[in-house]
């Protein structure tokens, strides 16, 4: 979460202090947002083909011209069908680390979650889940490296002078927490194409997120609506579509665009390999062209936020970099969804 510990730390970066501006009291949030949905709603988790799936979500933003943000996200899911019906469960674990600025700002989640999916259907991919997340987070900074105003002796500034700061740890932890409830299911000939739509509640214990620990620094809840649909064109092609809109406090994002996909190989039911290619807008804020190709188990995506916000000219329209790697398998068990003629997924 990009969120200033106090307006009464002056950092030596000032450009820096600009950006972070745009973000605060905003959490961290990636452009392939479609690779870390556990971020957007701990009901998302399992709608997958395949039993487990691990993603790996690493961004590099505003680091080409000042000590800025570098972020890594790590989600792990497993699904199982419930019983003999066409219910499932996921058992999810959810993991962040965020690093920004001179004083070392860094932030660490570790977020367990689980969702249970509901079949609505005997004949059709139908399912109602409904997920919860939550876990320990610790935020931390280097004193060392803290500079304020109270070091200025009248000429220059002297770092044998006290900061004049009042909080005695530079580090602490609170639990935080999420949940939601998605809508997932399929259409057209043969069930190929699909949907869903979810919406989820985050920060809903409001923790304090000061190393002052006063109450005014409560985090405030977020509320996430998603949205996605996975349509072929033709044996060989289709597009993805895919939207999220967050509002937290007085500060609210969107961001939605599309990819084409295209398989490669003999037999479009197991292709060599799959190449995708689009692009994504946070209105407002960034134009984000995205590449990746799937090689079966794995895949891979690169993107770019090309800045067009009003930070454009102290950015100079750069933005993040961003690289993702996931792995989707089935495992080798009696009761895998490989074998299921119903099961969630997207």
């Amino acid at each position: 979460m990009k969120i200033s510990m106090s307006g009464r730390l002056h950092l030596l970066l000032y450009p820096l202090l600009l950006l972070a501006g745009a973000a605060r009291a905003q959490d961290l949030h990636f452009s392939q947002f479609f690779e870390a949905p556990l971020l957007r709603n701990p009901s998302l988790a399992g709608l997958f083909e395949g039993d487990v799936r691990v993603q790996m979500v690493y961004r590099d933003q505003w680091n080409s011209f000042t000590n800025a943000y570098k972020s890594g996200s790590i989600n792990g899911e497993y699904k199982a069908p419930v019983g003999r019906g066409d219910d499932f469960l996921t058992l999810g674990l959810q993991c962040l680390f965020d690093k920004a600025g001179t004083v070392g700002l860094t932030t660490t989640e570790v977020m367990p979650a689980l969702n249970y999916h509901k079949s609505l259907s005997g004949n059709r991919r139908t399912y109602l889940s409904f997920g919860f997340m939550g876990g320990m987070v610790q935020k931390s900074i280097d004193r060392s490296k803290v500079t304020t105003n109270a070091q200025f002796d009248g000429v220059a500034f002297n770092p044998a002078l006290a900061d004049g700061e009042t909080f005695t740890v530079p580090k602490y932890s609170y639990f935080d927490g999420a949940f939601g409830a998605s809508f997932n299911s399929a259409f057209g000939a043969d069930d190929a194409n699909s949907y869903f739509v979810g919406v989820a509640y985050h920060h809903f214990n409001r923790p304090h997120t000061s190393f002052y620990r006063t109450a005014s620094d409560a985090l405030n809840p977020k509320y996430v609506v998603s949205g996605g649909m996975k349509f072929n064109m033709d044996e060989n092609s289709f597009f993805t579509l895919q939207a999220d809109h967050s509002e937290q406090g007085t500060f609210h994002e969107t961001i939605a665009g599309a990819l084409y996909s295209i398989k490669v190989g003999d037999s479009p039911d197991a292709p060599a390999y799959t190449l995708h290619a689009g692009a994504f807008l946070r209105w407002k804020d960034a134009l984000i062209p995205v590449v990746k190709i799937d090689y079966n188990p794995f895949a891979i995506a690169l993107s770019y936020d090309v800045n067009v916000s009003q930070l454009k000219t102290v950015s100079q329209g750069r933005g993040g970099l961003e690289l993702s790697i996931s792995y989707i398998g089935f495992l080798d068990r009696d009761n895998s969804s490989r074998d299921k003629v119903l099961c969630p997924k997207f």
